[in-house]
């Protein structure tokens, strides 16, 4: 297993082990520990830097493409999508169909809803939980999902809604996800566990873009 990024106060990326919160590793069977109730956070790490270096070019692009249902109705509609408007890169969809396979795997769930589309803003800012039960997410090119380990987390402060200055209590311990890796998100919904607090990374100033997959349970 990999260790976990961070950003350090001087803004530069340091390395260290797995927070409590978070369950890492190298197989795609690690994300069901999302499922443990001390788990917020479930991240497959893996290598796709030939894959995210053919689809850098995409980040430039406008690229949105929604599909909600079963997994044969994404299946189709994203299959009809790439072969309009991307029919070069299949290789992109074969992996997005995997990611779409795990997640109902893990999840079990009959539906889905999808999006996968080029970030050109900050989107997320403030730390926050989503208000459902489980998110898979997936960058493949450019900055990944910032999230805080339960140490890192004043609790009271988020419930005030403060601003991140006040959430954070040690700027040290935010974790970030790195391009490629695969993570499933714990949301205000689901029956157990703390759900994990998140934002998107800040890109506007230095003006770079990022080509995102989310997929959300129905």
């Amino acid at each position: 297993m990999k260790p976990t990024q961070k950003h350090n106060s001087m803004g530069t990326i340091e390395t260290n082990l797995s927070p409590a919160n978070a369950a890492i590793g190298t197989a795609a069977q690690d994300l069901d520990d999302i499922h443990l109730p001390d788990k917020s956070i479930a991240i497959y790490q893996r290598d796709v830097a030939l894959l995210t270096a053919s689809l850098t070019p995409l980040a430039e692009q406008v690229i949105k493409c929604k599909a909600d249902g079963t997994v044969e109705e994404i299946t189709a509609a994203l299959t009809t999508y790439f072969n309009q408007t991307l029919p070069e890169h299949q290789a992109f969809l074969e992996d997005i169909l995997k990611m779409l396979g795990l997640f109902q795997m893990v999840t079990e769930a009959p539906t889905f809803r999808v999006l996968l589309g080029t970030v050109h803003t900050d989107m997320c800012r403030k730390f926050h939980a989503d208000i459902n039960k489980l998110r898979m997410l997936c960058t493949y090119v450019g900055p990944g999902t910032l999230w805080l380990p339960e140490e890192a987390v004043n609790y009271q402060a988020y419930e005030d809604r403060s601003d991140n200055d006040e959430i954070v209590i040690d700027d040290g311990l935010i974790q970030q996800v790195a391009t490629g890796d695969v993570t499933i998100l714990k949301g205000a919904r689901y029956p157990q566990g703390e759900a994990i607090l998140h934002r998107s990374p800040t890109i506007e100033a230095t003006d770079e873009k990022r080509l995102l997959l989310r997929i959300d349970m129905n």
